[in-house]
């Protein structure tokens, strides 16, 4: 972990925290050498007490528009109004996707990474959370990773990795897109060809739908889309919008086919290594953090729907016979998928599932 400069240090910047100063024309030289010794001391605890934080994610920093950039942002406000710790902010990928970040959070590199799917190849529990149509709405899927259910897999997922959870946030449902026609149902994904995330769970998922599956990078995804290599894909609202994907597509299906997780991680052995009032401290900024991300995003998917609608995308919302459709067709391939993956992780579907209709009863 690296420290903060000591003559930046709020006990040097602070009159309070700062030795009296003295010549060797006022004090004799014992005196003198004893003061010298007293503020080589007070330097020495300064270093040692006085930490940086590195917090990184691969969202854009602009904090009016981003759910990891207003996380990040909001982490650093309250953690530096509240502590003398700082907080230096990474985003945008400046230290790699997400990949590299969490490798760089076990390494201690990084004290801070706010990363989604990739954690699910640290901690394969967590693709669980990827099942889907498990979550039917955002409060659900808040109540249970809010709840007992996110607090176990956060326990679990610290004895796998060495890294603590300290909250969750969201990068939303995602909803399919197409440039053919409009998809009420499984059968109208028949014979078309969708993007996906080259993940495992998510070619099962396409196939089990009816679609072809195809496993593009990111970058070649507005390609793929323009020249017809593929008829559409998914993604969360904002992230349609905002890579102008309605210029490629005409169709978009709200069918929330899956409910993306936030994970706001931190080196267990630096947390460990703060002071109780420190560790409080982050513990609180990064629930509130997370929320903020969570509101960021439910915001621009409202306000992004209206937006593409204007944009002149056909917009499909399935009833609730509809959805059941699409969940029955696609959830026992994909659970059965993740039962044989996981092994003795297999239990987490089930716990997951009994956490979602608990919480589903309250809504």
């Amino acid at each position: 972990m690296s420290l903060t400069p000591m003559f930046t240090s709020p006990m040097f910047t602070n009159p309070k925290f700062m030795a009296p100063r003295f010549t060797l024309k006022q004090l004799p030289l014992k005196r003198a050498l004893t003061a010298a010794l007293a503020t080589a001391t007070l330097v020495a605890a300064a270093n040692a007490s006085a930490q940086t934080l590195r917090f990184a994610h691969v969202d854009p920093d602009d904090w009016t528009t981003s759910k990891k950039g207003a996380a990040g942002q909001v982490f650093k406000n309250l953690i530096e109004a509240e502590t003398d710790l700082t907080v230096e902010l990474y985003p945008a990928g400046a230290l790699g996707g997400e990949t590299e970040l969490i490798e760089g959070a076990q390494d201690g590199t990084i004290s801070i990474a706010m990363v989604s799917g990739a954690y699910a190849n640290f901690c394969p529990a967590v693709a669980v959370t990827d099942i889907p149509y498990t979550f039917p709405s955002a409060p659900v899927a808040w109540q249970v990773m809010d709840g007992e259910f996110g607090t176990a897999l956060a326990e679990h997922c610290l004895q796998e990795t060495g890294l603590r959870t300290l909250a969750y946030g969201e990068t939303g449902f995602r909803h399919f897109t197409n440039s053919v026609r409009p998809i009420n149902s499984p059968e109208d994904m028949e014979g078309l060809k969708f993007r996906v995330q080259t993940i495992p769970l998510y070619l099962e998922m396409v196939s089990a739908l009816g679609g072809e599956p195809q496993g593009i990078a990111w970058g070649e995804v507005p390609t793929a889309l323009a020249t017809g290599v593929v008829d559409g894909q998914e993604n969360p609202i904002s992230v349609i919008y905002g890579n102008n994907f309605y210029e490629f597509q005409d169709y978009l299906t709200l069918d929330r086919h899956v409910y993306g997780v936030d994970h706001l991680l931190i080196n267990d052995e630096i947390f460990q290594s703060l002071s109780e009032e420190e560790q409080a401290a982050v513990k609180r900024a990064a629930v509130v953090a997370g929320t903020t991300g969570r509101a960021i995003q439910q915001f621009n998917s409202a306000e992004g729907i209206t937006k593409l609608e204007a944009e002149g995308m056909e917009i499909t919302q399935p009833t609730a016979e509809q959805m059941e459709a699409f969940r029955e067709a696609a959830q026992p391939p994909v659970q059965a998928y993740l039962t044989e993956e996981l092994g003795d992780d297999a239990e987490w579907i089930e716990r997951l599932s009994s956490a979602v209709e608990e919480a589903s009863a309250r809504f």
